[in-house]
């Protein structure tokens, strides 16, 4: 596997730094997932970061967030967890899924993550330049024993669209298709609806940006095992945030 042009162009070095948020099965009140969030060195917003990537810089970008997130990961003490390490990636960065991939395989092997607890989540909002090459990122990842994600389901307008022509093995509904859940029936028939649909592709539902107790209850009660967001736990800068998993309200209960 002699370098691809992306390689070749690998010389931008970017001063990376991780937050870390769990994913939190709520069924067994354990972290399923952690996912790394790009930060700058000082804990600069992730808008910033990325509004120095550009076309040419961006497969980089993209290497190095993922050697940042192994690292800083282990630095903060994922592998006695058991967790998974999420890892957000550019599907237009990666130019060969298995040639690409090895900076990540050579990371995880020098600090001792194992690579079958990698996630690899990519935005519905990213510019889909050929769903065929994503396509098979996709498959070639799930070969190598990695799980893969579609973020954001929702947010954008081909979503539908795009899981036509791929599946991954999680989908995470986006945060405006959760906030008022517990208030807005038509979101929660949409919600209701995916979650049937996810269920017959055998797909793994993950609700992000929870913040309300009673989105929490309505999403539980849905059947949605996997939850994200600032009601569990904020980011943590470079370390792993403690969680707080809120008691579940039993409505079958009477005084």
């Amino acid at each position: 596997m002699s370098g691809c042009e992306g390689c070749r162009q690998a010389g931008k070095q970017f001063d990376l730094a991780m937050a870390f948020q769990p994913i939190v099965d709520i069924e067994t009140g354990r972290p399923w997932a952690y996912e790394a969030l790009v930060r700058g060195p000082n804990g600069e917003g992730a808008g910033e970061v990325l509004g120095a990537v550009t076309a040419q810089n961006r497969y980089a970008f993209d290497q190095q967030c993922r050697v940042a997130a192994i690292t800083q990961a282990v630095a903060a003490g994922i592998v006695p967890t058991g967790a998974k390490l999420s890892i957000n990636f550019l599907p237009n960065a990666v130019y060969s899924p298995a040639a690409c991939i090895q900076l990540t395989l050579k990371t995880a092997e020098a600090v001792g993550f194992p690579i079958d607890r990698l996630i690899f989540e990519f935005t519905e909002g990213e510019e889909m330049v050929d769903t065929a090459h994503v396509a098979n990122i996709i498959e070639t990842y799930r070969r190598m024993g990695f799980t893969t994600a579609l973020d954001d389901f929702g947010a954008g307008h081909a979503g539908l669209n795009l899981l036509a022509k791929f599946q991954t093995d999680v989908i995470k509904l986006d945060m405006e298709l959760i906030r008022g859940i517990d208030t807005s029936l038509p979101r929660r028939m949409i919600v209701e609806g995916l979650v049937r649909m996810f269920e017959r592709m055998d797909i793994m539902v993950v609700a992000e940006g929870v913040e309300t107790l009673g989105e929490y209850e309505t999403l539980r009660n849905m059947g949605i095992r996997y939850i994200q967001g600032y009601l569990l736990a904020r980011p943590g800068f470079k370390v792993l945030p403690v969680y707080r998993l809120p008691q579940p309200v039993d409505t079958r209960r009477t005084a």
